[in-house]
């Protein structure tokens, strides 16, 4: 994978539970984090004392946050609607020059400030809901 531009790391929203995905406007930050939860299973009879985890097993999650400022209203709001309503719709993280990952997420936090001479920005943060897929990019 080359170096990429940051700001190419997309977030899209499924607009209608069909398919049908959007970017969310306005990001100018975005972060996916995946984690995997560990299993020990160590007794007195492990060799040499090491300890010893469970292969598969624990629980995996990914975390998805972002912050910009409010440019798109049909995006803006159905993040709105998603949190108020704890929706858990898919989401796409389009990663450039690696490939896409798509699941359920739920809003989990949404900030909104601004400055009285300033845009209004806000910071979003969602959290896996379920198995999640992923698609690596197709090259030339």
């Amino acid at each position: 994978m080359t170096v990429q531009n940051g700001r190419d790391l997309l977030i899209r929203i499924d607009m209608n539970g069909e398919g049908l995905f959007q970017t969310v406007a306005g990001l100018r930050a975005t972060r996916l984090s995946f984690n995997a939860e560990s299993v020990d299973v160590t007794s007195l009879e492990s060799l040499g004392g090491w300890r010893e985890l469970l292969a598969g097993a624990g629980v995996r999650s990914a975390a998805i946050s972002g912050s910009g400022v409010f440019r798109d209203a049909a995006s803006d709001e159905r993040v709105r609607q998603m949190f108020f309503a704890a929706e858990m719709p898919a989401f796409q993280v389009v990663i450039p020059g690696f490939g896409v990952v798509e699941g359920p997420f739920q809003i989990t936090g949404i900030d909104y400030a601004g400055r009285y001479n300033g845009e209004a920005t806000y910071e979003i943060a969602l959290a896996s809901g379920g198995a999640l897929s992923f698609a690596p990019e197709v090259g030339p």
